[in-house]
């Protein structure tokens, strides 16, 4: 990765600066993470009141993720606008077939346009950053079709730009691991549904508390029949746990960090518990299917 220079983060600041100038006022999708919140960060210096900034309640959202979110707006002031989303209840976004995050942002986005719509706002904007341009997200179609601005694109900024941006203004999440929301947790075509995103969320805070730092907890269901989120459904998942390098050392030297982790993964529900040996890697649950690849394409 090319060093980042003073000089080129000045004017790259300054253009995600001057974007932001020419809004009469917006409304920013916040998640909690570097991106968004470098993005309600600027935008609040920028316009003040108007900017309005709005993070989404699901529970897609770890609950300890969205307590880091309100603390980071509360220490800044971000008077954080908080909405219901209701993605999960889609059978479109359940069956989770590769264009997931479309309905997600669609949920997100729609949300945002409500608000604006009453508080007689005009824009909306959300943190997408030059990086994510290479990728192939639904996520991306959704904010095309309700017209949400990216102005950490528009600046070309980058990760480490980004980070180093944040650093400098305080904000906490400046060097917060890169996160994705528990629906990511699910290799695609495995159906995610509230109940099964609560034992994902579950497992990762034990974990957590267990001292590990970068991890995913993957979900894969060992039924054959559709489940249920009553109390009587019965669902047999297999927890596939990815670890960073530090941690899966300190996995296979110390015998008793496995019972420990077996044990609390077990107690979140989970029936069985492996390690993968190839350690954590965003996008191993993104089954690549010719399939899935046309749809993509085929709907923008």
């Amino acid at each position: 990765m090319p060093a980042v220079t003073d000089s080129r983060l000045a004017q790259r600041e300054k253009k995600l600066i001057d974007s932001l100038a020419r809004l009469e006022n917006v409304v920013v999708a916040y998640s909690g993470g570097v991106d968004s919140s470098l993005l309600a960060y600027y935008a609040r210096k920028t316009l003040g009141a108007r900017a309005k900034i709005v993070i989404a309640i699901s529970p897609s959202l770890a609950a300890d993720e969205l307590d880091e979110a309100r603390e980071q707006a509360r220490l800044f002031d971000w008077q954080l606008i908080e909405v219901k989303t209701y993605e999960v209840d889609n059978p479109e976004y359940r069956k989770n077939d590769g264009q997931r995050c479309y309905f997600c942002k669609g949920a997100l986005f729609e949300a945002m346009n409500i608000i604006a719509e009453a508080e007689g706002f005009k824009a909306l904007a959300y943190g997408a950053n030059i990086a994510d341009l290479a990728d192939l997200r639904p996520g991306h179609r959704a904010a095309r079709e309700y017209k949400v601005l990216s102005p950490l694109q528009e600046a070309e900024l980058t990760k480490e730009e980004i980070r180093q941006l944040a650093k400098t203004a305080g904000l906490p999440a400046w060097d917060k691991p890169q996160s994705a929301c528990l629906s990511s947790r699910f290799p695609t075509f495995e159906t995610v549904t509230p109940a099964r995103l609560k034992i994902v969320e579950a497992a990762e805070m034990a974990l957590r508390k267990l001292g590990l730092k970068g991890f995913r907890v993957r979900f894969h269901s060992l039924n054959t029949s559709e489940i249920s989120d009553s109390k009587n459904g019965k669902d047999m998942a297999l927890a596939r746990i990815e670890l960073s390098a530090e941690d899966l050392r300190a996995v296979l030297e110390i015998e008793s960090l496995r019972s420990d982790i077996s044990a609390a993964v077990k107690s979140a529900g989970f029936a069985f518990v492996t390690i993968d040996l190839e350690g954590y890697r965003q996008g191993s649950s993104n089954i690549e299917t010719d399939f899935v690849k046309v749809e993509l394409k085929g709907r923008g």
